[in-house]
């Protein structure tokens, strides 16, 4: 019964993030029917599906990458700190991630391509001061949070102050790790599928661990699970998958606690199934949020963080006021 259930959940889901790519490849000011698309892609003899391709492939690829990412991070970060509040963008990683990305770029430009590194280094800072600052004894999921808040302000006001140096140049590098995902190259989208794809495969294949970590640490070491190490792997590729999204789509909040929390209640707790539905209903969101964004007040555009954040802001209060955990009662 379990297993029709969540068959039918996963159906679901591809399905609606197929119709999703559908949307947000075929809408915007240039409309170009769907064979004559493909036909113009394949003979490459269109100049307006030359522009699409050019255009919108990237941006959507981009975007369900970043969801997928940022999806399966949450989902790996609740694992190992055994709090449904976990969040990259909530407790710091992401900002960490795009301050010392926009000062490494800014200071070496032609090292572009190696952003997510730079990235990944500021999301690994920001998860070893999470932890360090909010350990004494054992981790306490309200004082982690906290600590997190705290770091993801100090983060983004230096990014902020770095910004408002009055630079040319720091405002056109500044642009590269905005949350906005027009004018996306091939190049992104290159970078984000060769760091974020081989980080969602190893994530997907520590389902095992991760099962392991919600048990307490006296119950995994009897099993004979190194619980020190295998939350510090865990988190590195948690702060990898963070690191990157931010890298190359920018500051997007509250995806990783939407979708682990509806994955959940769908499916049920076990991350082997958990985790890949994670990585496509992420994409499916972070996809929606910026084809709604680009097309509601269209040839406006609304930035998906904006449009992620009218979402996830109240569903972050829901998710406190129903949070046993973080009210101290357990």
């Amino acid at each position: 019964m379990k297993g029709s259930r969540n068959l039918t959940v996963y159906a679901v889901t591809i399905v609606l993030l197929f119709l999703c790519i559908y949307w947000s490849i075929m809408s915007g000011s240039i409309q170009v029917p769907f064979f004559e698309l493909v036909q113009g892609i394949i003979q490459q003899n269109h100049e307006e599906a030359a522009v699409v391709y050019d255009l919108r492939f990237p941006r959507v690829l981009i975007a369900g990458f970043a969801g997928a990412a940022l999806a399966v991070s949450g989902a790996l970060l609740q694992a190992v700190m055994r709090n449904p509040l976990a969040d990259a963008s909530i407790i710091g990683i992401s900002s960490g991630a795009n301050l010392i990305a926009m000062v490494a770029v800014t200071i070496m430009p032609t090292w572009f391509y190696f952003m997510p590194l730079f990235a990944f280094l500021g999301g690994l800072l920001a998860c070893f001061l999470v932890y360090s600052l909010s350990w004494r004894g054992g981790l306490s999921p309200l004082r982690l949070i906290l600590v997190g808040i705290a770091l993801h302000a100090t983060f983004t006001g230096l990014s902020e102050a770095f910004n408002y140096r009055g630079s040319y140049s720091v405002t056109s590098i500044s642009s590269a790790t905005t949350s906005t995902l027009s004018m996306k190259t091939w190049g992104d989208a290159n970078i984000m599928m060769i760091y974020g794809g081989v980080a969602l495969i190893i994530a997907v294949a520590l389902f095992s661990w991760c099962n392991l970590l919600a048990l307490d640490d006296r119950t995994t070491q009897t099993i004979g699970l190194p619980v020190k190490r295998t939350r510090i792997i865990v988190s590195i590729v948690a702060v990898i998958l963070a690191s990157t999204a931010t890298a190359i789509a920018g500051l997007i909040a509250f995806l990783g606690l939407l979708i682990p929390h509806i994955g959940r209640q769908l499916l049920g707790t076990d991350y082997k199934t958990l985790l890949p539905f994670s990585a496509l209903a992420g994409a499916l969101l972070l996809i929606s949020a910026d084809t709604f964004g680009r097309t509601l007040i269209a040839p406006n555009e609304i930035p998906a963080s904006i449009v992620m954040m009218v979402i996830g802001g109240p569903f972050l209060i829901f998710l406190l006021r129903k949070s046993e955990r973080i009210h101290g009662h357990s």
